[in-house]
C-alpha cells in the first residue's frame, strides 16, 4: 500500500469485471492492467513496486505498458492538492476498468461529472507478435530473477537467441546457458546476456545430405528409375490388372503375323 493520500483511485460507474474486460489490449498490457484492477484503492502504483510485483517485466516494460494503457483510456496520474491544503500535493493514479475517453476523463478530473456519452477510445495498435526468440528472453525472469531484462534488451538481443534457436538449440537449454552459474549478484543482466549469446554461439550445424532414394514398384517391389515406373508401377504389374494394354498386340493378331512370316519363309525358298 501507499502512504495514506496516495495510490491507486477507481473512477465511479466501471463496467463489471470479466475475462474479456482488457482483450482489446496486447497482452503485455492487458496483464498489467488485469493486475492493476485486482489492486486495492491506495494501493501502490509507482514502476518500481508494479515491477517487483509482476515478475515477468521489468521497469522499463511497467513503464511501457503503463503508457500504452492509459492511451487505451484506462488510466490517469495526477498530482492533487489535499483538501484543506494549500501546500501539501499527493500523486494519485485514477484507473478505470472501462475505458475512457478523454473527454470524459476532462470532465472527471475537472470535478465534473461526466454526462455526455463516452466514445470508444480508438483501438490501439497491436504490435507484432512476439518470436519464440523473444518470448523466451522475456521468460528468463521466471527462471532466475537475476536476469530480468527490458523490453528494449530482449528487442536488442532477440536476433541471437534466434541465431541459437535457427541453429537447433532447444528453448530450455538456451535459458540453462543464460541463467547457470550466474554471479551474485547481476549487475548487468543484459550485458551478461549478450556475452554468454555471443562467446558460448553453438556452431552451425552440418547440412544434411539429400537421403538416397531408389523407387520401387508398388506391386511387385522391382526397383527402377522414376521414368520406368509410371504410376509406381513397373510394365509387368501394369499389364497385370486383367486387361491387355492399348499398345500391346492382341494374341490372335500375333500368331496371325507369325503364320504369315512363315508362309513368306517357305515361298521364298
Amino acid at each position: 500500500m501507499a502512504r495514506p493520500g496516495y495510490g491507486k483511485r477507481s473512477v465511479p460507474d466501471q463496467g463489471p469485471r470479466t475475462a474479456r474486460t482488457f482483450a482489446h489490449l496486447p497482452p503485455r498490457e492487458a496483464s498489467v492492467a488485469a493486475h492493476i484492477d485486482r489492486l486495492p484503492d491506495g494501493a501502490a502504483m509507482d514502476i518500481k513496486t508494479l515491477a517487483k510485483e509482476l515478475a515477468a517485466y521489468g521497469q522499463q516494460a511497467v513503464a511501457s505498458a503503463l503508457k500504452a494503457i492509459s492511451s487505451a483510456g484506462h488510466l490517469r496520474r495526477v498530482r492533487e492538492r489535499l483538501d484543506g491544503d494549500r501546500t501539501q500535493w499527493v500523486q494519485r493514479t485514477y484507473f478505470s476498468r472501462t475505458p475512457r475517453s478523454d473527454a470524459w476523463w476532462g470532465q472527471f478530473l475537472s470535478g465534473d461529472s461526466p454526462t455526455e456519452a463516452d466514445p470508444a477510445p480508438p483501438t490501439p495498435v497491436h504490435p507484432p507478435e512476439r518470436t519464440a526468440a523473444y518470448t523466451a528472453l522475456a521468460g528468463l525472469a521466471r527462471t532466475d530473477h537475476r536476469m530480468t531484462l527490458s523490453a528494449a534488451e530482449c528487442t536488442a538481443l532477440e536476433p541471437l537467441a534466434a541465431e541459437w534457436l535457427a541453429r537447433g538449440v532447444p528453448v530450455p537449454h538456451l535459458l540453462h546457458v543464460l541463467t547457470d552459474r550466474l554471479p551474485d549478484p547481476v549487475h548487468a543482466p543484459g550485458a551478461l546476456a549478450r556475452k554468454r549469446l555471443t562467446d558460448k554461439m553453438p556452431p552451425e550445424p552440418e547440412p544434411v545430405a539429400a537421403p538416397l532414394r531408389i523407387m520401387e514398384c508398388t506391386g511387385c517391389g522391382i526397383p527402377g528409375r522414376p521414368e520406368a515406373l509410371p504410376g509406381g508401377l513397373c510394365r509387368t504389374c501394369r499389364h497385370d490388372d486383367g486387361h491387355p494394354s492399348p499398345t500391346a498386340p492382341i494374341d490372335a493378331d500375333v500368331r496371325a503375323h507369325v503364320a504369315h512370316l512363315r508362309v513368306l519363309a517357305r515361298t521364298s525358298r
